[in-house]
């Protein structure tokens, strides 16, 4: 076993060190190879990054006081990328692996029980002006939240919002377009159509399918370096920039209790199947250093209590309600930035039987090579109406090859 490891090792430093011959490596956080065929008909991109995290929490006593401390700390994520051209620039495409046991959870007889490593494969094909057609797995054009990369995140991780309601990574076909209205005023178009049950799954199409369409308005042009969905305001921008999305997902007879994710509803003929529908509007705004990014969600379902044939519950619920997040920083000099949210989540109390929620973030970060390198750490207060509220802190490292 050993000799096959150290077989391994060496013909991957040969293959490696045969391009390194041939490009010079590229400089931090821009991978770490930019392979490029000798015939120009394809090149590759790879790099890696992780982010070490480590939790604090707190409940607060019938006095005042916090109990029931408790700590963790993890590899929160670690992941491999590979993107770039084949044939042709105008055919692109992206690999992402997940690596951490976050990364990889959630094996079931739909996967086959086996570890989900594949986070995105899709290739993009731009075939005809502005027009670009994916297939494959990726994310669909959802929350602006949950479409910002996981590394270019202003506070330690995404809110209570984009956890409850999101719609995630997916198997199918995207379209999507842009054209400008004026000079500046730019419109981007994305529209979807796929599996609905998430990512990784290869025993079938349980429900319907899931189709998502999404416009965006950018009144004052482009965002520096697609800051529109990136964290913070690292470039500066020195003229009022601003996006407003809107998105409507409807997944046809989904079997899981948030949309393509979550658990899934059984039933005594096995599954139990309604439709779902998920709605945002969210904006991001950047100027000179300080940026806000806003979120409305609201989901509901076709009938959200699951049934058996007979008409009894099963006791499986799908979260329905409303979430609204806002989120704002300010970068000072020398690339330290202070943040702050507000997040609010109104589940269907009459159905999901939950309390609403209120979660409260302060966040203090550090840029030492913009989102490639830095330090983040943030203190959250949760109130829960009626439930046990929560003092949270974390500290989180990121670094991007």
């Amino acid at each position: 076993m050993k000799s096959k490891i150290l077989t391994l090792g060496l013909l991957v430093s040969v293959f490696f060190s045969s391009f390194s011959q041939e490009t010079n490596a590229p400089s931090f956080g821009k991978g770490l190879f930019n392979l490029i065929g000798k015939d120009s008909t394809w090149s590759m991109k790879i790099a890696t990054r992780m982010q070490l995290l480590a939790v604090a929490n707190w409940e607060e006593g019938p006095d005042g006081g916090l109990v029931n401390p408790e700590s963790n700390t993890l590899v929160r994520r670690a992941r491999l990328k590979f993107d770039g051209f084949a044939y042709t620039p105008k055919l692109k495409y992206k690999l992402e692996l997940g690596l951490s046991n976050r990364d990889i959870s959630g094996a079931s007889e739909f996967n086959r029980n086996t570890s989900r490593y594949i986070l995105d494969a899709v290739v993009m094909w731009n075939f005809y002006e502005n027009f670009e057609l994916w297939f494959g797995q990726t994310k669909l054009p959802g929350n602006i939240e949950r479409v910002i990369s996981s590394g270019n995140l202003q506070q330690v991780d995404r809110s209570l919002v984009n956890s409850r309601f999101n719609i995630d990574r997916d198997m199918g076909i995207q379209l999507r377009h842009h054209f400008n209205l004026s000079e500046n005023f730019l419109i981007r178009e994305k529209l979807a159509i796929s599996q609905g049950e998430g990512r990784n799954v290869t025993e079938g199409n349980l429900g319907g399918h899931q189709f998502t369409a999404r416009i965006e308005l950018l009144p004052f042009g482009k965002f520096k370096s697609k800051g529109d969905y990136s964290g913070s305001d690292l470039k500066r921008e020195t003229r009022p920039k601003l996006m407003i999305g809107v998105t409507y997902d409807s997944n046809q007879d989904a079997v899981r209790n948030r949309s393509n994710m979550g658990s899934y509803m059984v039933n005594d003929v096995g599954f139990y199947e309604t439709t779902i529908n998920t709605f945002f509007l969210d904006g991001m705004f950047k100027y000179n250093g300080f940026s806000l990014m806003g979120e409305y969600a609201h989901r509901d379902a076709k009938d959200a209590i699951a049934r058996n044939s007979d008409g009894s519950e099963t006791g499986d619920v799908v979260q329905v309600g409303d979430g609204l997040n806002l989120q704002a920083g300010y970068l000072l000099n020398k690339d330290w930035e202070v943040s702050g949210r507000y997040t609010n989540i109104k589940l269907d109390e009459n159905i999901t039987g939950s309390n609403p929620e209120t979660q409260y973030t302060l966040g203090l970060s550090k840029y030492i090579v913009g989102h490639k390198l830095k330090v983040q750490t943030d203190i959250s207060y949760l109130s829960v109406e009626n439930g046990t509220d929560e003092l949270m802190y974390r500290l989180q490292f990121d670094i991007h090859f």
